[in-house]
């Protein structure tokens, strides 16, 4: 018996990094995966095929969750399917580094609508029939840098730092309802956003952690299942850390 037995779950920005890891995660603990992300299929294949291995059932919908029609699409597609989506985790996300006094406003936009107001759009998107069932779970994938700043990224760290605050605001409209809404706040994690970073930069952030290494998708993971099963069900509106000591709380 699984963790998410008879759970349908969908995980935006499944197709690789953190989202992945998650989509699998989910499948080993007995969840169907609506693997979303912005990329074709062909390149969510992996996810698919690692869901698969542990005897999972996926589907893939591609979508722009920045976009209101795409995102209203991408619902209608999954409940279609599947009649309900029980967990709804939003971890699309995109980086970008510019200095304030340089950035332009499509730099400010493009990172905010991706990773804020796509919680939003998702969220308002599915919302409805976990209330109207009496339960649900959603979880929201914010940032250290939303405690702690980033140099030339403070689209980066407004729009996470927003995201923690809206997911303590749903949390105190629909608990009581049965939908309990929580985030997570990764540090710096092996991914292909990390891989993005220079040598500088690598070395002086693995100074700065307590563990003086980066962490591994798989140190994340663990959390997400927790907020999504039973074992997470007095978690209302909090944000848990897996980051390395970056943030002590």
């Amino acid at each position: 018996m699984g963790k998410l037995d008879g759970k349908v779950a969908l995980v935006t920005g499944a197709a690789s990094g953190i989202g992945q890891g998650i989509a699998v995660a989910f499948a080993r603990e007995g969840a169907t995966v609506v693997v979303v992300d912005l990329v074709n299929e062909s390149r969510a294949r992996a996810t698919m095929e690692a869901v698969a291995a542990y005897g999972g059932s996926s589907c893939f919908i591609q979508a722009d969750v920045s976009d209101a029609a795409s995102v209203a699409a991408m619902a209608e597609s999954a409940l279609a399917r599947f009649g309900r989506v029980d967990v709804l985790v939003n971890n699309a996300g995109v980086f970008s580094e510019a200095l304030f006094e340089d950035m332009t406003v499509d730099q400010w936009d493009h990172v905010i609508n991706t990773n804020l107001r796509s919680v939003f759009l998702c969220t308002r998107a599915l919302l409805g029939q976990m209330l109207e069932r009496g339960e649900g779970r959603i979880i929201n994938i914010a940032s250290q840098l939303a405690y702690i700043g980033g140099v030339s990224a403070t689209h980066y760290t407004a729009s996470k730092a927003g995201i923690i605050g809206l997911t303590k605001a749903l949390a105190r409209e629909v608990s009581h309802r049965g939908v309990l809404v929580n985030a997570i706040a990764p540090g710096a994690i092996e991914t292909p956003l990390l891989d993005s970073e220079t040598e500088e930069w690598r070395s002086a952030k693995l100074a700065e952690l307590p563990i003086r290494r980066f962490g591994r998708v798989d140190e994340v993971t663990p959390t997400a299942v927790l907020l999504a099963s039973d074992d997470g069900s007095y978690y209302v509106g909090a944000t848990l850390g897996p980051n390395g000591g970056d943030v002590m709380l």
